[in-house]
């Protein structure tokens, strides 16, 4: 018999835990949980999601408390506080944990997965089983792992319809290597900036273009200041839902699995109306005039060709063990194994 991963046995926790509530002990309890998008990105979804699993499930006495737009700090600041145990949860980009964690980074490799089949089997495999054993050595318990998408380039220059257009362009990127290096590597120039200064950075000319999810650009309202999308699905951006080790460590076993329950139970929802309002962002964001540009196949592949050797220049920073292990479990699937 396989070795059941992580994810997948909190999944089957929830067949069991919800007994009788005379069997259980539930205090009361108020999570904050942290955020850097808006309430209306799909996010929001799994922490309603989440915070109706905990009421029903604890008769009414723990549910979450939500801070969007960075109200308590942008995802590497929050991270910081729930570490400390002055936040109780934070659902963070992976992209920003990848300086706590370098497994984390993987996830940041340019065009590592080719569709949502992929994405669907590494977040409940043994890769994010992997990650789960390494949290607790950084104050942290990973719950679950939800969705931010695939992340397309924009710019207010130029339609992008191949490597070339890349030349020359400014392009905000997060603290990450990995992004720095992808840009470099495309002839663009990245910046590296926090997201609550884009839209005043795209505003002013200060950088041409960015890259993020279909859903952020249209909730955070850069068609205001983008002219120009490509759909060049680069990477794909998780997002880990992480609790305080301190409060983790607080709960009693019966809250413990209730709380791990719910968040694996809230990634079916959110990660649907994560894919539904992909959609609903583009037809959007062309109706404010924005103009999309859909990659033929071979302008993917020179993508590809022309940012591989970032693979190869990440795997101190990654480690090596790290990128192999998640390139296992994808030839894998693509073997049907």
């Amino acid at each position: 018999m396989k070795k059941m991963t992580f994810l997948a046995a909190t999944a089957l926790t929830g067949l069991t835990t919800l007994v009788p509530a005379m069997a259980q002990e539930f205090g009361n309890h108020t999570f904050r949980v942290s955020n850097g998008a808006a309430q209306d990105h799909p996010v929001a979804t799994g922490v309603d999601a989440m915070s109706s699993c905990l009421q029903e499930g604890s008769g009414g006495a723990m549910k979450l408390r939500a801070f969007y737009s960075g109200q308590l700090g942008d995802d590497a600041q929050a991270t910081q506080s729930v570490r400390s145990g002055s936040i109780d949860m934070v659902v963070a980009g992976a992209d920003a944990l990848a300086g706590i964690e370098p497994a984390m980074g993987v996830f940041s490799l340019p065009f590592l997965f080719s569709d949502f089949d992929e994405v669907d089997q590494v977040m409940t495999g043994p890769y994010a089983n992997d990650l789960a054993e390494k949290m607790p050595g950084h104050q942290l318990v990973m719950l679950s792992i939800w969705e931010n998408g695939f992340r397309h380039a924009t710019n207010s220059v130029r339609p992008i319809q191949s490597v070339a257009d890349f030349e020359g362009l400014s392009i905000r990127v997060i603290q990450n290597p990995i992004y720095l290096a992808t840009f470099r590597a495309l002839d663009a120039n990245p910046v590296p900036m926090s997201f609550g200064e884009v839209f005043t950075a795209l505003e002013t000319g200060a950088v041409d273009g960015m890259e993020n999810p279909l859903p952020l650009i249209q909730s955070q309202r850069f068609y205001e200041v983008q002219d120009y999308v490509t759909l060049t699905q680069h990477a794909y951006s998780p997002l880990p839902v992480l609790m305080s080790e301190r409060k983790w460590n607080g709960l009693n076993e019966d809250e413990q699995n209730l709380v791990r329950e719910c968040a694996v139970a809230a990634r079916d929802p959110q990660v649907t109306r994560a894919r539904e309002a992909v959609d609903e962002a583009r037809a959007a964001l062309e109706s404010e005039g924005m103009e999309f540009t859909e990659l033929s196949e071979e302008a993917m592949a020179e993508l590809r060709e022309t940012v591989a050797p970032v693979y190869e220049s990440s795997r101190d920073a990654l480690g090596g063990d790290n990128i192999d292990r998640m390139m296992e479990q994808l030839d894998s699937i693509r073997s049907g194994n």
